[in-house]
């Protein structure tokens, strides 16, 4: 699923000149779409009650993102909610990855001293995931989480740098991740609680930059 974003990713960067970063910043986005998943393996995904996390979860998203860059490494810590108006599901997951971005389009003298322009960027990571079949209030126990995983993730996405802090744009994250039921009654251990899936996201984006070099 990840392999030709990793197969981009590995073009940009055999190509620095046309990829941008800095050296380091911090960086926050808030943001909304919509979510879709399946199961494709394990004995979950034929379950009528412990579906795969994702397939069962509500379509509506929203939530946050944090994360620093160093160079083109980076690491984040993102936070989901999902639903359908009556039921709320969440995904938290953490992670490190690559993030290439790309100047697409004209850009004037004047823009690129203002920090305007459009971009496309590629990015690729490891993450691991909990997510929770409902609602819940911090702090949150074992009791809660219903799902775990170790997920890769590949994202394309394409924006507009407004000014040198804030960025706009659309983005498609698709991971592939390898889930574990958990929760009371749940044993790591056991075979059948264990299950493969893929998901995606398409999701507007707004990001605030805090560059120190």
């Amino acid at each position: 699923m990840v392999r030709p974003t990793l197969l981009v990713a590995a073009v940009v960067l055999s190509a620095p000149t046309a990829a941008h970063a800095g050296v380091f910043k911090l960086y926050g986005e808030v943001h909304g779409g919509g979510v879709f998943g399946k199961g494709t393996s394990g004995d979950v995904t034929t379950s009528t009650v412990d579906a795969a996390f994702f397939e069962k979860a509500p379509h509506g998203m929203y939530g946050a993102l944090l994360g620093g860059q160093i160079l083109f490494l980076t690491g984040e810590v993102q936070h989901h909610q999902f639903t359908d108006g009556d039921r709320i599901s969440t995904w938290t997951q953490f992670g490190a990855g690559l993030r290439f971005e790309v100047p697409v389009g004209n850009q004037t003298a004047d823009d690129k001293k203002a920090g305007k322009g459009g971009y496309a960027e590629i990015g690729v990571g490891a993450h691991f995931g909990l997510g929770t079949g409902q609602q819940v209030m911090p702090p949150l126990s074992n009791d809660e989480i219903t799902d775990k995983a170790f997920l890769l993730q590949g994202r394309l996405g394409i924006g507009k740098h407004l000014n040198k802090v804030f960025d706009v744009g659309v983005a498609l994250p698709v991971s592939w991740g390898y889930f574990f039921k958990s929760g009371s009654g749940a044993v790591a251990n056991d075979l059948s609680t264990h299950y493969q899936g893929v998901q995606a996201e398409a999701m507007l984006y707004l990001r605030a930059n805090l560059r120190f070099l």
